[in-house]
């Protein structure tokens, strides 16, 4: 439990009583029981010296012993004040808590006022920075979930280009991306799984529907899968025909704006110079206005985690962090591109997580 030890030591240097971590997936990351509880209250009660204990509902306990939590559970039923069992179980410990620690980005305005009502003379502390800090860097294990993760995004797009034909609908397709995946024993993806055509791709977060696929059309894949607990994502577009010179030119306008800078990843480059180098690629080719995201985000247990690879962050690299490069042109008058890796800051350099091809793949229309 080197993550527990790591947040305890924390609160010793910072003279906290106490963490409480609730957001399930940082949940999962200090105790390896992943739980989705809806509106119950889930949560990770960490100390500087007491063993931590984790309240959860009451049907979940032999689930999170079962995931490999060794220290005290509270269980609640759904009659039960599960506030007043947390009280009293830190109280237990001996543990007076004058200042918390609490996830604020998570917290509800609810969930802040129980706290308070059950702590009144306490101060709390905002916990984020931490938990980000931890997360950011991924250790060999984990980076090892996330290679295998991005071998089954690879997979999907494989599965999700051989699908496309002429008059086959775009929920048809993702239809059968899932089919394959659960075969292959993904049970959940990382995010709704995204198959746009046609004047549908000049949607950064377009709906797929029944729509369906013509010659000449884009089609535009955006999905990633959960691996034991870990997310991936990828985005590739492809051509259904030969695409017309203006297609073409916003394709490869994407494609040199995210090589050149998924060249440019090493330690010490700052977050801010790599979405300055894409964007400054598209704005060259006279498509900038069409950019209106981010470059990219960081990628672990959550498909969209610290940090945001942005304009604005002067955040550096550091080895050991996984986050994505993800430029796109969405020009309504001609096609939307998008071309999205995974990556892992090495020693020295990149490693491309995701290995599907990046050239123009164009796909016969059978005439």
């Amino acid at each position: 439990m080197n993550k527990i030890k790591q947040i305890s030591s924390y609160l010793t240097q910072h003279n906290l009583d106490a963490a409480f971590i609730t957001n399930p997936d940082n949940v999962f990351y200090v105790s390896g029981f992943r739980s989705n509880p809806h509106e119950r209250l889930l949560g990770v009660v960490v100390f500087q010296e007491a063993e931590p204990l984790m309240i959860c509902p009451n049907m979940e306990v032999p689930d999170a012993k079962a995931a490999g939590w060794a220290f005290d559970v509270v269980g609640h039923q759904d009659t039960d004040h599960p506030w007043k069992l947390l009280k009293d179980a830190i109280i237990g410990k001996g543990i007076v808590i004058s200042n918390l620690a609490i996830e604020k980005s998570h917290m509800t305005v609810e969930r802040l006022e129980a706290l308070q009502e059950l702590f009144p003379l306490a101060s709390f502390a905002r916990l984020d920075d931490q938990l980000n800090s931890m997360r950011v860097i991924k250790d060999e294990n984990e980076l090892e979930i996330l290679r295998q993760a991005a071998k089954y995004a690879d997979y999907a797009i494989e599965v999700g280009v051989n699908e496309i034909a002429e008059g086959k609908t775009e929920l048809e397709i993702l239809t059968a991306i899932e089919l394959a995946l659960k075969k292959k024993g993904i049970s959940h993806m990382s995010f709704d799984t995204m198959v746009l055509s046609g004047p549908k791709t000049a949607s950064p977060h377009g709906k797929p529907g029944d729509r369906k696929i013509q010659k000449g059309d884009f089609v535009l894949f955006d999905l990633g899968v959960i691996y034991k607990g870990y997310c991936s994502d990828i985005t590739r577009t492809v051509s259904f025909g030969e695409p017309t010179d203006s297609q073409r030119e916003v394709y490869e306008t994407v494609r040199k704006a995210e090589q050149d800078a998924v060249n440019a990843v090493k330690p010490g480059v700052r977050a801010m110079d790599l979405d300055k180098i894409a964007r400054d690629v598209i704005t060259k080719a006279g498509y900038g206005e069409f950019f209106t995201h981010r470059l990219g985000h960081g990628l672990g247990i959550s498909v969209h985690e610290f940090p945001s690879i942005t304009g604005i962050n002067d955040m550096q690299l550091t080895e050991g962090m996984v986050f994505t490069i993800e430029p796109g042109i969405y020009d309504p008058s001609i096609t939307g591109v998008r071309i999205e890796d995974d990556l892992v800051v090495t020693k020295d350099g990149v490693e491309i997580l995701t290995k599907y091809p990046k050239e123009l793949v164009i796909i016969p229309t059978g005439n």
